[in-house]
């Protein structure tokens, strides 16, 4: 199962959840390398676990995942604005 961010984005919510069980069964490694890569944080994600020891692991990890990628999407989107563009900064020189 390869999976890239930018296709992690455009996963349904249940898609998501779907694809993270499958991780947690066949390939653990994998969704630890995910997770990294999204920088979740590894503490909020083992207390929420641990405080839910009965709901789905899955469905639990996809909300820590869906809330990364938005706060990482809204940081991007500031960023992008408020900095000025390169060709702006040489068109003044």
């Amino acid at each position: 199962m390869d999976i890239n961010l930018l296709a992690l984005e455009k996963l349904s919510t249940s898609d998501l959840e779907n694809t993270i069980n499958e991780l947690i069964k066949n390939d653990f490694s994998k969704l630890v390398q995910l997770l990294y890569r999204i920088d979740v944080s590894e503490a909020k994600l083992k207390n929420i676990l641990q405080a839910h020891p009965n709901e789905d692991a899955g469905k639990l990890i996809a909300q820590v995942v869906l809330e990364r990628l938005v706060a990482t999407k809204k940081a991007r989107e500031s960023f992008s604005t408020s900095s000025p563009k390169i060709e702006d900064d040489a068109e003044r020189l």
